[in-house]
């Protein structure tokens, strides 16, 4: 009884969380179009004391936050009442054990493997890793939760045999190769920086050049120049790009289609990829706003974040 009682109060909560997740993403998105979060391009020039923090240090932080606690509600199931305290199946017979593999491959990467390769990283501002480690365990928890509930097993009965999702995971496996692509461009320019057009100052960006937003990091102060090859050849945020594909086949594989406009039909693999989308976009619209400022011959035809259209 006790057991059943508190799945209950689990799923109340569940439910309660990923639908304001989203909401609340939805309504902080317009304010990110005239507000420049503290990092990277616009973290300022004066970046001594507190409240500033190692970038590093921060990026790991704020994102081994969601593979720690994705791990942990998978383990516990705590949406199942025949499974509640422990773990589905783990084997590759099991889609949710591998889609909650491709989850850890993803921030295993973004947490411990790239802030090792990223030659530099400036430092961020406090509010930026808090922000982010309430973001990352929210998402985290909800993935976990989701991933070994009933409710995906149910859906995810059968899935080998579904085209949708292989598909699926073809997407999640061209967005992370993608994402990594792109990311080691951008290492590379910081690795061996070559003079390029004098940038402009517009007297709100950083006088130093800056780093590129690649998701990864390390502190010092970053070489800025602009990125050429693959995708970046059509937008200046390919690695925003990639991330989005590589969860729209996340969540293509992993839970139903929502209805577009009812908020409560959004499953947790859906709630993180509307999430990402929404506040991502306008870093990538301003970002893209602030090449064309700083260099002169930018290339005009790139769009921000997505090929052809914007």
């Amino acid at each position: 009884m006790v057991m059943r009682s508190e799945v209950i109060q689990n799923q109340n909560l569940y439910d309660f969380t990923k639908k304001w997740f989203a909401i609340a993403a939805l309504f902080a998105a317009p304010v990110s179009f005239f507000y420049d979060a503290p990092f990277g391009r616009f973290a300022g020039k004066d970046q001594s004391g507190f409240p500033w923090v190692n970038g590093i240090k921060s990026w790991v932080v704020m994102e081994s936050t969601s593979f720690i606690v994705c791990i942990f509600a998978y383990m516990t199931s705590p949406l199942s009442f025949k499974n509640y305290g422990h773990s589905p199946e783990i084997s590759l017979s099991n889609p949710t054990a591998i889609l909650s593999g491709l989850f850890l491959i993803h921030y295993t990467n973004r947490a411990f493997i790239s802030p090792l390769r990223t030659p530099t990283r400036s430092k961020f501002h406090i509010i930026i890793p808090l922000t982010a480690i309430t973001y990352t365990m929210v998402n985290g928890t909800l993935i976990g939760s989701y991933l070994s509930s009933p409710e995906a097993a149910t859906f995810l009965t059968g899935a080998f045999s579904r085209p949708r999702f292989w598909f699926g995971i073809g997407l999640w496996i061209l967005g992370f190769v993608g994402n990594i692509v792109h990311d080691e461009i951008l290492f590379d320019l910081r690795r061996n920086p070559k003079p390029q057009a004098k940038a402009k100052s517009d007297g709100q960006d950083r006088e130093d050049s800056d780093e590129e937003d690649d998701n990864n990091g390390k502190e010092k102060t970053p070489h800025y120049a602009i990125p050429y090859g693959y995708l970046y050849r059509f937008i200046s945020y390919p690695n925003y790009f990639c991330e989005w594909l590589e969860w729209f086949g996340f969540a293509l594989a992993a839970a139903p289609i929502p209805s577009l406009f009812h908020i409560s039909s959004y499953q947790p693999p859906w709630v993180f990829l509307l999430t990402e989308v929404v506040t991502m976009f306008p870093r990538a619209y301003r970002g893209h706003q602030w090449y064309h400022r700083r260099f002169p011959d930018y290339p005009k035809e790139r769009k921000a974040v997505i090929p052809f259209v914007v």
